[in-house]
């Protein structure tokens, strides 16, 4: 049975409900199946043994989401061998043209629009508007989940401060 769990989340203020499971530090994350830019299937065997940070996403055209995949890109220099992932269920077209656009080379950009399969394995489905809910999540090499950050407002910034102290742990 699918978790659903109501009014978790609130978008300009109107509560939302949240499927799937949560996620919480110390659990084993999830494998998942979304799709890269080039429309071929990405899991995490695709970047085992490295860190990884998956910063969730509602829609990648809009403000707080542009900023927040253009931080991890920024950051990503500075990170040596960690992957950056950057999930959506944006189009893989849409999400090759953001990236061109803007400029996007060090991070993975991946559509979850297919199957869901990152959402509801992470507990990150909007269900009333069939996307993600914004939230940050760190793997270690391990694939352990060292950090979860869901937004209990999706339309505001993660703690990006909190997050890159987290991975910087890990380091």
């Amino acid at each position: 049975m699918l978790e659903k769990r109501k009014g978790i989340i609130t978008m300009q203020g109107n509560p939302m409900t949240l499927l799937g499971t949560e996620i919480k530090v110390g659990d084993t994350a999830p494998d998942f199946t979304v799709l890269k830019n080039d429309l071929t299937p990405f899991s995490l065997k695709d970047v085992e043994e490295k860190i990884k940070i998956i910063s969730v996403v509602p829609s990648i055209d809009t403000g707080v989401c542009e900023f927040q995949t253009t931080f991890f890109n920024q950051e990503a220099a500075s990170l040596g061998d960690v992957a950056i992932l950057t999930i959506s269920v944006d189009l893989p077209f849409a999400q090759k043209r953001f990236c061109g656009a803007k400029g996007i080379d060090a991070v993975i950009t991946l559509s979850d629009h297919k199957d869901l399969s990152f959402g509801l394995n992470y507990g990150f489905v909007i269900e009333e508007l069939r996307l993600l809910s914004r939230g940050i999540v760190i793997l270690d090499k391990e694939n352990k989940v060292r950090y979860v950050e869901y937004l209990k407002e999706v339309t505001n910034h993660p703690d990006y401060e909190k997050a890159m102290t987290a991975l910087k742990e890990l380091l």
